[in-house]
């Protein structure tokens, strides 16, 4: 009979295979455009989300930024430069965190929801997690960084057709950066609430430390060098500099290493997402 029962399991288990093998391809364009397009739709449909990631950084910007006033003047090689014109491209930059971190969360509830685990199950590539994860976050923030651009006019920035292409391709490249950084982070975490304490103890640092509240030509030594250590920084000063040409960097760097810098980040954060995900492949439970 425990032969005969086995016989059967092993039957069962072999034709649930060969039904999966023989089931068609859908490859990995349209499942990754289908996730992408369902963060980008479950993001909207949250409008206090919405509200929150656009609110909190503008607030920041004005209350901070009107709050030192033209007591600060950023060390730069075009000279003096007021502290709400510095602190703009920091509050950008912020938006595409918020929006990185709230994106990626849907990965924790996706598990706690069994919507994963669905997707981890289903006759399709690991590989469309990550990239329909990373492409939908990546979409949001660079949208959520483009409406705080904006502003700019407000403060008297003019774009060129040049200086505007360079702006989005660094917030872009940041947006990538962060999302696939923000996928790590989730991927390994079950609850909200531990996703919130590393993004509070590790992310924010990270912000803090990018030259978006001061810059590494007036930091303390030691604070200089780990901020010339942020790959945050790199992107920071890139936006800077498309925002004011007029202004010295303060890293020494031209914009385009800047770029190359933070786009080698990206592909980093990227690949390590893509091994986290399709390491699992080889468990017995996935």
């Amino acid at each position: 009979m425990a032969t005969h029962s086995t016989t059967i399991s092993t039957a069962r288990h072999a034709d649930a295979r060969t039904a999966r093998q023989s089931a068609p391809d859908p490859g990995i364009v349209l499942p990754s455009l289908s996730l992408w397009w369902r963060e980008i739709v479950r993001f909207y449909r949250m409008r206090s989300r919405v509200v929150g990631v656009i609110a909190s950084p503008l607030l920041f910007w004005i209350v901070i930024g009107s709050g030192f006033g033209n007591s600060f003047r950023a060390q730069t090689a075009g000279g003096g430069q007021r502290y709400l014109e510095f602190f703009f491209p920091g509050a950008l930059i912020m938006i595409v965190l918020f929006t990185s971190i709230f994106t990626m969360m849907s990965v924790i509830e996706d598990r706690r929801e069994g919507f994963l685990l669905s997707v981890l199950v289903a006759p399709i590539s690991r590989t469309v997690i990550v990239l329909g994860k990373v492409l939908g976050g990546t979409t949001l923030a660079t949208i959520q960084g483009l409406i705080f651009l904006a502003f700019a006019p407000l403060i008297g920035i003019h774009f060129t057709l040049l200086r505007f292409a360079s702006a989005v391709l660094c917030i872009l490249l940041v947006s990538f950066s962060l999302t696939a950084l923000g996928f790590i982070v989730a991927w390994r975490l079950d609850s909200t609430q531990a996703f919130h304490a590393i993004i509070n103890l590790f992310l924010m640092p990270l912000w803090m430390l990018s030259g978006s509240l001061f810059p590494v030509s007036g930091a303390a030594s030691w604070i200089a060098m780990i901020m010339r250590a942020n790959p945050l920084t790199y992107g920071v000063e890139a936006l800077r500099a498309s925002l004011y040409p007029q202004m010295g960097g303060g890293l020494g760097l031209s914009t385009a290493a800047c770029l190359i810098i933070l786009g080698t980040f990206a592909l980093v954060m990227f690949a390590i997402a893509f091994m986290m995900v399709n390491r699992r492949r080889a468990s017995p439970s996935a």
